[in-house]
């Protein structure tokens, strides 16, 4: 597995890191933790040294299943978890309320910290941008972190251009994670030049469209009652049969390749700029090798425009988050 390093933060990683939420949260019934230890370790052996996970997924169960996993490989892998959410009491304990206080960042990086049994956390991202905590004091918190040899490297998640600056100019933000794919391209507006321009890296979480770009997803897909994709307008019965038009086009550009659409959507990141690293998440193992085949598809900037120009004529249905959660992105 080929190296990339996240902009300028010198924090090198595997070019395709493995997203765990689905494991544990959000994506259906959790996994066996037996069979969740064994597909990480999977990974490590497979070259995979770059690990995704929250303090909310779960909530707390997957970066305990991430800390024991990777714990005989502590010194070969760079571990990323988030602050920023907490339980709302008035909503039956539902993890949608955003706290970025600065003690609140403390506790919870101690609580992290215990949990992935390390002794400093490798990447510690924003997991939501916080309106009522300026980001100068987000950054700042984080900063102290870091100064105590508790985390190594500052994150954001979903934080928009002038977010990420104000962030930077107190404590240089090593990358930024949000969702970026072949079926959700706003990042390239104003936050990839930003990245660039201030030698941010970028990485890429749902890179294959939460799934549906790889073919495997169609209209009349049903998902178990706990996965949250029922939620989204963007995967109702209705849009996944507007959308299927993209996996089509994907599928074909995949076929004449000879490659799976999975991989040429994961190519296509890759192809974009040298210091975006893709998370794309699994639960079976097939399915992390077809991943991880995609850091051998080369791209030749004529395969992007011919990507990029018949995908730009097709019309994307729904909203990729239900109401409530799209408030907290792009801030």
């Amino acid at each position: 597995m080929q190296k990339r390093k996240l902009g300028n933060g010198n924090l090198e990683v595997s070019a395709i890191g493995l997203g765990c939420m689905g494991m544990s949260f959000n994506l259906g019934p959790a996994m066996d933790k037996k069979d969740g230890i064994s597909l990480i370790r999977a990974a490590v052996e497979r070259g995979v040294t770059f690990f995704d996970t929250a303090e909310a997924y779960g909530p707390f169960t997957n970066e305990e299943l991430v800390g024991e996993a990777l714990a005989p490989f502590r010194d070969q892998v760079v571990i990323a978890t988030k602050f920023g959410w907490e339980p709302n009491s008035n909503d039956g304990g539902k993890w949608n309320s955003l706290n970025s206080r600065p003690e609140h960042i403390k506790k919870v990086a101690e609580a992290s910290l215990k949990r992935l049994k390390v002794d400093a956390i490798d990447l510690f991202y924003q997991h939501r941008v916080d309106l009522n905590v300026p980001i100068e004091e987000v950054a700042g918190a984080v900063k102290q972190l870091i100064q105590q040899g508790k985390v190594k490297h500052f994150g954001l998640s979903e934080a928009g251009a002038q977010t990420i600056r104000r962030a930077h100019a107190v404590q240089p933000v090593t990358a930024l994670q949000s969702e970026y794919s072949l079926w959700w391209r706003q990042p390239e507006e104003l936050v990839l030049p930003t990245l660039e321009e201030l030698g941010i890296g970028f990485v890429p979480f749902a890179p294959l469209g939460k799934g549906f770009l790889t073919g495997k997803i169609n209209e009349d897909t049903k998902f178990d009652n706990t996965d949250f994709r029922n939620t989204i307008p963007r995967f109702n019965p209705e849009n996944r049969k507007a959308n299927q038009a993209l996996v089509d086009l994907l599928s074909k550009f995949a076929e004449n390749r000879k490659v799976t659409p999975a991989q040429l959507a994961l190519a296509w990141l890759l192809a974009k700029k040298p210091w975006i690293v893709p998370i794309p998440g699994t639960t079976k193992l097939h399915r992390l090798e077809e991943n991880l085949g995609a850091a051998n598809v080369d791209l030749t900037p004529e395969d992007l425009r011919a990507i990029e120009s018949a995908s730009s004529n097709i019309r994307i249905e729904g909203a990729r988050y239900p109401e409530w959660a799209e408030q907290t992105t792009g801030r």
